[in-house]
């Protein structure tokens, strides 16, 4: 248990505080929405030094291999489905929070499938990808927006929520279609 899957593993325990100070927000709303910001801000931060840790200390094994794709998926789509509750007077947000959600776990479904298959098939590890790095990327400025455009703009309309989950969504779609073009060989039906 090197430090590098410390970290994953505090990124997911990090995940239902995140939920809590969202869903109850013992400290009103605004206040809730900024612990929340701070907690989600260690996870995404856990995300970044994790990697680059065991990288650089070559501490990368096959339990951080599983568990640190498994983390960025719980910490991300547990973030969109709580804003999702959370938002639900602003109609048009929640519309556009269920769209981007519901292509982010369905991408997520489908890249984990392509990476079972491939391993297994081809024993070929599916890494990250820098399409896959700048999504994630682009996912966690999203949360970040989409918490804390409500308590620093409280009087105008989501503009920036909305950009940022157009591009996220875009991103997620791109990032998914890149693996399924790089690994399509290994799951071709016609073969």
């Amino acid at each position: 248990m090197n430090l590098p899957n410390k970290l994953t593993i505090l990124r997911i325990i990090l995940v239902p505080f995140f939920m809590f100070f969202l869903l109850f927000p013992v400290f009103g709303d605004t206040i809730s929405r900024i612990v929340a910001a701070v907690i989600f801000a260690l996870t995404a931060l856990t995300d970044l030094l994790d990697g680059k840790i065991a990288r650089k200390y070559n501490l990368i094994t096959d339990f951080g291999k599983f568990l640190d794709p498994l983390a960025d998926k719980v910490m991300i789509i547990s973030a969109f489905i709580s804003l999702m509750v959370i938002d639900r007077a602003e109609t048009g947000l929640v519309i556009a929070l269920a769209i981007t959600t519901s292509i982010t776990v369905f991408r997520e479904l489908a890249v984990s499938g392509l990476r079972l298959i491939v391993s297994s098939k081809a024993n070929v590890v599916v890494a990250a990808a820098w399409l896959g790095k700048v999504k994630t990327v682009t996912q966690v400025v999203a949360v970040f927006v989409l918490l804390l455009e409500p308590v620093l703009l409280p009087f105008t309309n989501p503009y920036v929520s909305y950009i940022l989950l157009a591009a996220t969504t875009v991103m997620t779609l791109w990032s998914g279609a890149d693996y399924f073009r790089a690994y399509w060989k290994h799951i071709d039906p016609s073969k």
